[in-house]
């Protein structure tokens, strides 16, 4: 490299470092446009499979792409509060579009739950009960898989694969696998999900035990605790938090993994969003997303105030 490129006043050592900074950016931004030449590359080559697999009419369609969107606009806009709320259309003419109070769960003579509302507690029933079922198996899991806590290693790379075996398929996999056997409904999606969290949570869980601080863990092995002694006295109290943190966080997934499983089948409001549609109900289908995204909100949170009191306002702020 020619001296001229190299910052006056330099000594030779500091030459070196400045010769040597300036080899590795070149090879940086060398690397760069490779991995953008290769990107563009494997994005046009995509493009190019996918429209050739769809006899040309991918490219041709792109600018329609908004189409649907469009379509989903109703002819009044408080159709989709009379569809969230089961409440009469002017516009019904007898067809699914605009049954509307046709779907309400009565209480009583005169309550009434709106169909939606119901659907969407049955989602989040589905979500609670999955992430609570894989809560309890995972954190147990997660013990026997920890370094730290299972010095077998047998005993351990079997835990540890077991988890793995049970998160390497995605819940709408193993959805249409139990829903095959166990036909239509919630129990199908409840085990689906139940499986991966367990699977999820587990690794997220021992982890952390692997991580945690093991002084309680040795002054309770030396005054001759158990094995679940050393695990409930002296790993728990420190895991718990984050534990709970990882709790809150798989729950915010699992209610929209419930939604996509009830679409094939798994009960909830993911089953209404689909036939909405697929029949072209604009109404309800955009009632049925706005609930959806309304309740994902309230979710997340819900699990933000719950993992600041579980961990500590201090936890939250920042390092100045």
């Amino acid at each position: 490299m020619s001296a001229s490129l190299l910052q006056p006043g330099l000594s030779e050592r500091g030459s070196v470092v400045e010769r040597h900074w300036q080899e590795l950016a070149r090879s940086r931004r060398l690397y760069t446009a490779l991995g953008f030449i290769g990107l563009a590359t494997v994005l046009f080559g995509s493009l190019w499979f996918a429209n050739e697999s769809n006899s040309g009419k991918f490219i041709e369609r792109l600018p329609h792409v908004f189409d649907f969107v469009g379509d989903l606009v109703p002819r009044d806009g408080m159709e989709i509060w009379r569809a969230m709320f089961d409440l009469p259309s002017p516009y019904y003419d007898g067809s699914l579009q605009y049954d509307y109070n046709e779907g309400r769960y009565y209480v009583t003579e005169t309550l009434y739950i709106p169909e939606y509302f119901y659907k969407m507690a049955e989602t989040l029933n589905i979500a609670v009960l999955s992430t609570l079922i894989g809560f309890i198996f995972g954190s147990v899991l997660a013990f026997f898989a920890a370094r730290n806590m299972t010095h077998n290693r047998v005993v351990r790379m079997a835990v540890r694969r077991f988890m793995e075996i049970l998160r390497a398929f995605p819940e709408i996999v193993l959805a249409g696998f139990f829903l095959a056997i166990l036909s239509l409904g919630p129990i199908p999606a409840i085990i689906a999900v139940s499986i991966h969290t367990i699977g999820a949570l587990g690794k997220l869980f021992f982890e952390v035990i692997e991580n945690a601080d093991m002084k309680p863990d040795e002054g309770l092995k030396a005054v001759g605790a158990s094995w679940i002694e050393r695990a409930w006295f002296g790993m728990v109290p420190q895991v718990l938090p984050n534990f709970m943190s990882y709790f809150l966080l798989r729950l915010e997934i699992n209610v929209r993994a419930s939604t996509i499983i009830g679409a094939v089948g798994g009960g909830g409001i993911g089953e209404q969003l689909r036939l909405s549609i697929s029949r072209g109900h604009e109404a309800k289908t955009l009632a049925i997303v706005l609930l959806l995204f309304l309740t994902i909100i309230a979710v997340d949170q819900l699990s933000a105030w719950l993992r600041r009191k579980l961990v500590g306002d201090q936890a939250f702020q920042a390092v100045i």
